[in-house]
């Protein structure tokens, strides 16, 4: 990772597991590190999360490289992957936790942030509006260690083979051209 012009980009669309697994996935990112963002609460653990009541969303810091891929690409990913229209809640997972929300590091993301949210809307991609918050990075907490990688880990485990595996396959379907 000495690559100097490596960029960061943080992202909550509901449980980390699904969003890291997918993130891994593509070219020019170089890592993906789950945990926690936008809350109140100084180094929450897991349990504190998903209770609810710290403020903080699960979400994925990733560090790419710009040469390679764009942000406006991981905001693509991004958006085709799970449902930013659905306040607070993904699929089966429901709290402020589980949020849509794009945390940006420089008034560039911000702006490519809001033109892709306008995008989406004018063009009703999703037949509703895009509900996804858009905000200033705050301090990042790394999750646990068994949060990382853990689909690549924990393949077998129900809720990989029933939620995680299909994204990928979507994501695979689709995104033929972006993946490592």
């Amino acid at each position: 990772m000495g690559n100097q012009k490596n960029e960061t980009a943080t992202f909550a669309g509901g449980c980390f597991w699904c969003t890291e697994a997918l993130f891994l996935e593509l070219k020019g990112v170089e890592k993906v590190v789950s945990g926690y963002t936008g809350g109140a609460v100084t180094n929450p653990t897991y349990a504190q999360v998903c209770e609810g009541t710290t403020g903080h969303a699960e979400a994925i810091e990733i560090k790419f490289n710009p040469d390679l891929i764009s942000y406006e690409d991981l905001l693509e990913v991004f958006f085709a992957t799970h449902d930013p229209t659905t306040l607070n809640r993904q699929g089966a997972d429901v709290g402020t936790q589980y949020r849509s929300e794009i945390f940006y590091h420089s008034e560039a993301q911000k702006k490519a942030a809001e033109n892709f949210i306008q995008l989406l809307n004018d063009q009703n991609i999703y037949g509703k509006k895009v509900v996804t918050k858009i905000s200033s990075a705050k301090v990042f907490y790394e999750a646990e260690d068994y949060h990382q990688n853990y689909y690549n880990r924990n393949k077998n485990q129900g809720y990989c083979m029933a939620v995680i595996s299909p994204k990928l396959d979507k994501l695979r379907k689709n995104y033929k051209s972006k993946l490592k």
